[in-house]
């Protein structure tokens, strides 16, 4: 080997090993690069990333309009207080009756033969005090003449005495029969309207059976009560004597004036609202019994309310809640009292303010604590 050439090779080599060394840590380099990335992407994908909106103030109002139920003013089931058959029935559906007013007769044979019977029997109770009566005369007569002993005499008296227990009892038989076969001719409690007819002529009806089902039903819709459950956050607005409109989706464009005459003064702890009371007239009879209503009370909204989108709301065991953002980024849960339900949005009376961070649609398994990362343009 020629001597030039040592020094060459030797270079070479050099060369070869630092470029062998410069590919290694490049390669070193760029896995490490590829790992930290691959670090931040996947605590990036375990921090959900949410949507951050702020609660509006709720515009004024001056109703507040509720779903209400309506009753008659007065409604009674009749039922059959004597067993027996239908003879006759003589109203229906949607007829207008009288106080006192016939409404059917039932035949009750076995009623009529235990009367039959009891006034046999009290015949009988009758002529037993009569002889009992003319007995124990004649026996205290003889008394005064020394005729008859003391004993017997008192026997005689104390005879009749049981006779007339008895005739007193039958006697008392027969009214109880004679007022249980009034009961074969039903009338209307009061005035009103037949809503109900359940029977028909020759059907069985008995009397006491806890299964069996009224035969009419009787209700005074002169009047008709409209019951209201107020949110507890408008519960010190509504009051006795209050006008409140009413509106039926059958009578599109017609309110109907009604009188809260009433209040239950409780919250009903398993929904937050006070059971109120309306009254309104009706004269053509348009408010049906049963009916579902709108009622709206002239009222203001209830003090700093906000207003929130639906899909903001976490109903849990906990009640309501939302999911705020706190100054850390991390989320903390707060119970708040929904005032009234708008549909898309929901009135919130208490618990937030407009500048308080609400995440939108937040994940299920949401907890107080976790942390969050917000997108782009959440807030």
């Amino acid at each position: 080997m020629p001597d030039g050439d040592g020094p060459n090779l030797k270079r070479t080599g050099i060369i070869a090993a630092v470029a062998a060394i410069a590919v290694v840590g490049i390669g070193i380099g760029t896995r490490v690069h590829s790992q930290a990335q691959l670090a931040t992407w996947t605590h990036d994908q375990s921090t959900p990333t949410v949507t951050v909106i702020h609660a509006k103030p709720s515009a004024a109002t001056t109703a507040l309009t509720l779903p209400a139920t309506l009753q008659a003013l007065q409604s009674a089931p009749i039922y059959a207080r004597t067993s027996g058959y239908i003879r006759k029935w003589f109203v229906d559906i949607g007829d207008t009756v009288g106080r006192g007013q016939l409404l059917a007769v039932i035949d009750a044979p076995e009623v009529d033969q235990q009367l039959a019977a009891a006034r046999a029997d009290l015949q009988t109770a009758r002529a037993n005090q009569q002889l009992a009566a003319t007995t124990a005369t004649r026996w205290q007569t003889m008394l005064g003449k020394d005729a008859v002993s003391k004993q017997e005499t008192d026997e005689k008296v104390g005879d009749l005495a049981a006779k007339s227990a008895v005739a007193n009892a039958a006697r008392a038989n027969v009214s109880r029969l004679q007022y249980q076969q009034g009961f074969t001719r039903l009338t209307a409690p009061f005035a009103g309207v037949v809503t109900t007819r359940s029977t028909d002529i020759g059907a069985l009806v008995t009397a006491g059976s806890a299964a069996s089902a009224p035969l009419f039903t009787v209700s005074d819709v002169s009047k008709i009560r409209a019951f209201v459950k107020v949110p507890q956050a408008y519960s010190a607005q509504v009051h006795p004597g209050m006008e409140v409109q009413l509106t039926l989706p059958e009578y599109p464009g017609r309110t109907f004036k009604a009188v809260m005459t009433r209040s239950a003064d409780a919250v009903d702890t398993s929904s937050g609202t006070v059971l109120v009371e309306l009254l309104a007239d009706n004269g053509d009879r348009a408010l049906k019994p049963g009916a579902y209503s709108q009622a709206t009370f002239p009222i203001g909204r209830a003090g700093a309310a906000v207003e929130l989108p639906a899909s903001a709301m976490i109903i849990g065991k906990n009640g309501t809640q939302v999911a705020v953002l706190d100054a850390g980024g991390k989320v903390r849960l707060k119970t708040v009292t929904i005032g009234r339900d708008l549909g898309d949005r929901v009135q919130i009376s208490a618990g937030l303010t407009p500048a308080d961070q609400v995440i939108d649609n937040p994940p299920d398994s949401i907890q107080s604590g976790d942390k969050v990362q917000v997108a782009r343009g959440g807030k």
